[in-house]
């Protein structure tokens, strides 16, 4: 993978959410201007602008997110490990989310400096 990809750092705060399977996906998930919702037999799963998580919800808040400027073919591969490989060598954590259109990279706002520099390092272009 050719790591020429340009990358936008939103300017949300996001927060990844843990809700019960049964319940119900709550308006406050997908007001803002990013969310990703999945639902398996295990839990409900948020992702969004943590100013919109009540405080109740378990969460874990500070998360910032690198868009991939797409869109991305179905057919092109090594996207995400382009990315995960430099910063898992740097240890930086990540939660991948994609999308059809591209791929979306959180880490957290402690490791975002460094996330950047490594990914700049990499070859990346990351606006902010």
């Amino acid at each position: 993978m050719n790591p020429d990809l340009s990358l936008t750092l939103l300017q949300s705060k996001l927060a990844v959410c843990q809700l019960a399977a049964a319940a119900k996906i709550p308006d406050w998930a997908y007001t803002g201007q990013f969310s990703a919702i999945v639902k398996t037999q295990e839990e409900l799963s948020l992702v969004c602008e943590q100013n919109l998580v009540p405080a109740q919800i378990k969460a874990e808040r500070n998360w910032r997110a690198f868009k991939v400027q797409g869109p991305l073919e179905f057919t092109q591969v090594g996207v995400l490990a382009a990315l995960a490989q430099p910063l898992a060598q740097a240890e930086v954590s990540i939660f991948a989310i994609s999308t059809f259109d591209t791929d979306y990279v959180l880490v957290k706002e402690q490791s975002l400096d460094q996330a950047v520099r490594v990914l700049r390092q990499s070859g990346f272009t990351v606006s902010q």
